[in-house]
């Protein structure tokens, strides 16, 4: 079961959505009406295990500014252990 969520909202209800992921709910965080991250259970290991280029962040261009100096490419050395393709 996948749902969509916001910041906003994951911060208003984080007991709730603990809960919900503990029973096999699966949730897309938007940030700025964007996709950034994914909550999902730890028994899901299907999930975490998606090719890199089906990852729909690795490689996204960037959006505003890095406030560690960073680029786009450096994150993506960081989060996924590679460059952008």
């Amino acid at each position: 079961m996948k749902n969509v969520i916001n910041i906003k909202e994951l911060r208003a209800s984080l007991p709730e959505i603990i809960k919900r992921v503990q029973q096999g709910y699966k949730y897309t965080v938007l940030y700025r009406s964007r996709p950034v991250f994914r909550i999902i259970g730890v028994d899901d290991e299907e999930d975490i295990n998606l090719p890199l280029l089906e990852d729909p962040l690795y490689g996204a261009p960037g959006v505003g500014r890095s406030s560690d100096g960073l680029t786009a490419r450096d994150h993506d050395l960081i989060l996924y252990g590679k460059g952008i393709r």
